[in-house]
C-alpha cells in the first residue's frame, strides 16, 4: 500500500544552498539487472494456496503488484527429489527408481507441484518472466548414498561411482522434464539449477558437489537442454551456502565456457560484498534472516529482520559484488521467524508485511529487468547512492540515509532532460510512501531524504 505523501519540509528552500549534490553519469555502466525475487519452495506454497480467495490475492499482490507490493520480478522454485509429500517434502517427479540410468522413466505429473504450479501461473498474470527451477538434490536413487536428504553425491560425477552405474544423462534428463511440464501449464522456465548448498550436508534434501562435479554434469546438461529444444534456457550453478565458497569453486567452472549461464550463490556463511571470479552474470539467490523473533520493523537497533539492515545488504551486492539479481529465500509463511517476507498470522485469517518486503519494494519496483546500473558520484556523507537506466528511457536513482537527520540533496543527470521527477521512501512510518521533490531550472530535482529511509527517486527525460 502506498503511504501518505509528506508535506514539503518548511525550510527546504533555505536548506538548497547546502544542498549535497548527486551527479548521476549515464556514460558509466556497470551490470545489467535480472531482477529481484523470492521463492515459496518446500510447500510454503501450499501455506498460500490453503488461505481463503482474498487472503491469497492479498499475498500475490504483495509479492509481485508494482504499485500495492513489491513488484518481484523472479520466482525461484524448488525441482523435488523426495518419494513423498509428507512434512515439508518437495515430491520428486519419479519417486520410484527407473530400475537404473539406463532403463525407461517412470515419470509422474500431479500438475500441482506443491501448489508451486498455481503461484507460477498467477505470477505470470503479473507480468513475471524469469522463473530459477532450481533441485535441492537428485533423487535418492541416482546418488551415492540412496537417499535424497543427508548428503551424499550424484553417480557418475568424478570420485563418485555406484553400482547402479553412472546416473548424469538420466538426471539430467529429468530436469528437462520438469521444465517440459511447466511449459504444458504456460510457465516458460527460464534458468535451472541442479544444486543448493553443494558444501552442506543437512538431514533434508541435500546433494554435495565440489566444482569439478558440477561441471563434469553440465557438460552431460547442457546439450541435453538443446537437444529437447530448450537453447534459450540457462543453467545456473551452484548455489552455495556462502559467498566464498562459491567463489572457491568457480575454478573449474570457468572452463565451461558457454555451458554456463548464470553463477549462483546465497549469503549465509559470506555476505555479498565483493565480485566472484567470473564474467558470468551472478545471482544472489537465498538470504534470510533465519534468528530472532519475527519482526516488522524497518529501523530500531540495527537488528536482525529490520527493513534498513535488508536494504543496506542489496544495495552492497549490488555495488561491491555486482550481482545482477538478489532473492529473498522465502515470501509468504507461517510462523515467528523472520524467514519470510511476509507472515500468515496464527489465526491465518491476515497477513502481516515486514518492512523487509518493503526495503525490496524500493529496489525492484523502480529497477527493473534490463535496467543497467550506471555511475554516480557525491551526495550526503555517510549516504549510499545508486542508480540505474531502465529499458524505458527511466533514470533510478536510490539514497540510502542511515543518519539519524534528513538530508537535503539535489540530483542532475548528465545528458538527460528530466520532464517529470516523482520520489519514493520508505521508513518507520511509510511503505514505498510518495515524497515530495521539486524539479528546478537544468532539470536539477531537489528533495530532502529523511533520516533512517530509502528514497528511489524516479526521472522521466
Amino acid at each position: 500500500m502506498l503511504g501518505l505523501v509528506a508535506a514539503s519540509p518548511p525550510n527546504l528552500q533555505s536548506r538548497q544552498g547546502q544542498a549535497s549534490t548527486i551527479a548521476v553519469d549515464l556514460s558509466k555502466t556497470y551490470q545489467t539487472m535480472d531482477g529481484f525475487g523470492t521463492s515459496e519452495t518446500f510447500q510454503r506454497a501450499n501455506q498460500m494456496h490453503a488461505l481463503s480467495e482474498t487472503l491469497q490475492r492479498q499475498a500475490l499482490d504483495l509479492l509481485f503488484n508494482r504499485t500495492s507490493g513489491a513488484g518481484f520480478s523472479i520466482l525461484r522454485n524448488g525441482i523435488g527429489s523426495s518419494p513423498d509429500s509428507s512434512s515439508d517434502h518437495m515430491v520428486s517427479i519419479q519417486p520410484k527408481s527407473p530400475d537404473g540410468p539406463s532403463a525407461a522413466p517412470k515419470y509422474v505429473w500431479d500438475s500441482n507441484d506443491n501448489s508451486q504450479v498455481w503461484v507460477s501461473t498467477e505470477a505470470v498474470k503479473y507480468g513475471v518472466k524469469t522463473f530459477y527451477a532450481n533441485a535441492w538434490s537428485a533423487p535418492g536413487y541416482m546418488k551415492t548414498n540412496n537417499n535424497d536428504a543427508n548428503g551424499g553425491t550424484l553417480c557418475g560425477v568424478s570420485g563418485s561411482s555406484c553400482s547402479s552405474g553412472d546416473w548424469k544423462q538420466a538426471y539430467a534428463n529429468y530436469l528437462v522434464q520438469y521444465i517440459g511440464y511447466y511449459k504444458t501449464v504456460g510457465v516458460d522456465i527460464t534458468h535451472v539449477g541442479f544444486l543448493n548448498e553443494p558444501d552442506l550436508t543437512t538431514s533434508y534434501a541435500s546433494m554435495r558437489s565440489n566444482g569439478q562435479q558440477a561441471a563434469d554434469f553440465i557438460k552431460v546438461l547442457r546439450p541435453t537442454l538443446d537437444k529437447a529444444g530448450m537453447q534459450s534456457v540457462k543453467i545456473a550453478c551452484c548455489d552455495a551456502e556462502g559467498w566464498s565458497s562459491q567463489n572457491g569453486m568457480m575454478g573449474s567452472l570457468n572452463s565451461l565456457g558457454e555451458a554456463l549461464g548464470l553463477v549462483t550463490a546465497h549469503s549465509y556463511t559470506s555476505q555479498a560484498t565483493s565480485p566472484l571470479n567470473t564474467k558470468l552474470p551472478v545471482w544472489q539467490t537465498e538470504n534470510a534472516d533465519l534468528q530472532g523473533a519475527w519482526t516488522s520493523t524497518w529501523y530500531s537497533n540495527n537488528g536482525a529482520g529490520e527493513g534498513l539492515l535488508w536494504a543496506n545488504k542489496i544495495f552492497d551486492a549490488i555495488t561491491k559484488a555486482n550481482v545482477t539479481a538478489y532473492l529473498y529465500w522465502i515470501g509468504v509463511q507461517g510462523g515467528a521467524t523472520n524467514s519470510k517476507l511476509i507472515r500468515i498470522a496464527d489465526d491465518k485469517k491476515s497477513l502481516i508485511a515486514s518492512k523487509r518486503l518493503w526495503a525490496f519494494a524500493n529496489w525492484s519496483r523502480f529497477v527493473r529487468p534490463g535496467a543497467v546500473r550506471v555511475g554516480t558520484s557525491g551526495g550526503p556523507s555517510g549516504a549510499k547512492v545508486s542508480a540505474f537506466k531502465n529499458t524505458d528511457g527511466m533514470v533510478s536513482v536510490q539514497v540510502i540515509n542511515g543518519g539519524s537527520g534528513a538530508v537535503s540533496v539535489s540530483v542532475k543527470v548528465g545528458g538527460f532532460v528530466v520532464r517529470t521527477a516523482k520520489a519514493w521512501v520508505t521508513d518507520n512510518t511509510r511503505e514505498v510512501g510518495e515524497l515530495t521533490s521539486s524539479l528546478g531550472d537544468g532539470g536539477v530535482v531537489d528533495l530532502s531524504v529523511p533520516a533512517r529511509s530509502m528514497v528511489s527517486l524516479v526521472l522521466e527525460g
